[in-house]
């Protein structure tokens, strides 16, 4: 049930967005930059991280939006499926295995971070750069899980697949999905 009253139920991040507008659009921007500008880690390892993290933090709608742009990126479904179930037996390639540990530790226990949780990353084969990705992926996703949950969101892509923007598209076609709904927000919010 939404947290806000003035949220429909089931409620969408878009209502949220669109009910209170201010900053969506930087938000966005910074999200497309993160999530789809170049980076050493792939757009889909980094949409699987954010819904790694937001699987971990029991963010249902994080976690279903982000596993469809993952799997338009090339990330198998039934992989997010058994990384989701034990990180541990999970079929994941052992470069980014690290990474994936690195960011469940940020998530839950980011004080006991040490040197040799960033050395396993590197000792993979990542610069600095990649890990630096990741953890920012982690970060923003921990922000947006709690937006997410702080007010109600409810909608679940698990009920409406098909009603996933990125439902049969392509990479190409989801190159700027961040920055096209903070534009449809704006839009919406003059009227």
């Amino acid at each position: 049930m939404p947290l806000l009253p003035s949220l429909p139920d089931p409620a969408h991040l878009m209502d949220l967005y669109a009910r209170f507008p201010e900053n969506v659009r930087p938000l966005m921007e910074y999200t497309d930059g993160l999530l789809r500008g170049e980076g050493e880690l792939s757009v889909g390892e980094r949409e699987l991280i954010a819904t790694y993290v937001s699987a971990l933090n029991a963010c249902t709608f994080c976690a279903g939006a982000h596993r469809a742009y993952a799997e338009v990126f090339g990330i198998d479904s039934a992989l997010i499926d058994a990384l989701i179930e034990d990180v541990e037996s999970a079929p994941v390639d052992d470069r980014l295995r690290p990474v994936l540990a690195y960011v469940a530790k940020l998530n839950t226990l980011p004080s006991k971070l040490v040197e040799r949780d960033a050395r396993a990353v590197y000792d993979a084969g990542w610069s600095e750069g990649a890990l630096y990705e990741a953890v920012q992926v982690c970060a923003l996703f921990n922000m947006m899980n709690r937006i997410v949950e702080g007010t109600g969101v409810n909608f679940d892509y698990a009920d409406a697949p098909e009603g996933h923007p990125a439902a049969g598209s392509s990479p190409e076609a989801q190159a700027r999905s961040y920055s096209q709904f903070g534009e449809m927000v704006a839009a919406m919010a003059k009227g």
